[in-house]
């Protein structure tokens, strides 16, 4: 199972929609751009289809420390998730 990278992407993306290299990294960049901003304001983004970015909390917990095996306390957080779209799940089976 191969990764692609983000070179390799943006290249995907050139050649898919006949732009140059220089102008599809522009836009694979204010894609990832867009989607950050708007999590970072607690928003999410729906690309119907494909799916939807959103900003989930993450209650405060207890871990161990794999080292020393001492218990830590982990802090609560937010994290941004992931939900493929029903054309996306399709498309993968």
């Amino acid at each position: 199972m191969a990764t692609v990278n983000k070179a390799q992407f943006v290249d995907a993306v050139a050649k898919a929609s006949g732009l140059s290299k220089k102008d599809a990294g522009a836009a694979v960049e204010a894609v990832i751009g867009t989607v950050t901003a708007a999590l970072k304001k607690g928003n999410s983004v729906q690309l119907t289809g494909f799916g939807s970015w959103l900003v989930v909390k993450q209650k405060a917990r207890t871990g161990i420390n794999p080292q020393t095996k001492e218990k830590i306390k982990i802090a609560a957080t937010k994290v941004p998730k992931f939900r493929a779209g029903k054309a996306l799940k399709d498309a993968v089976k």
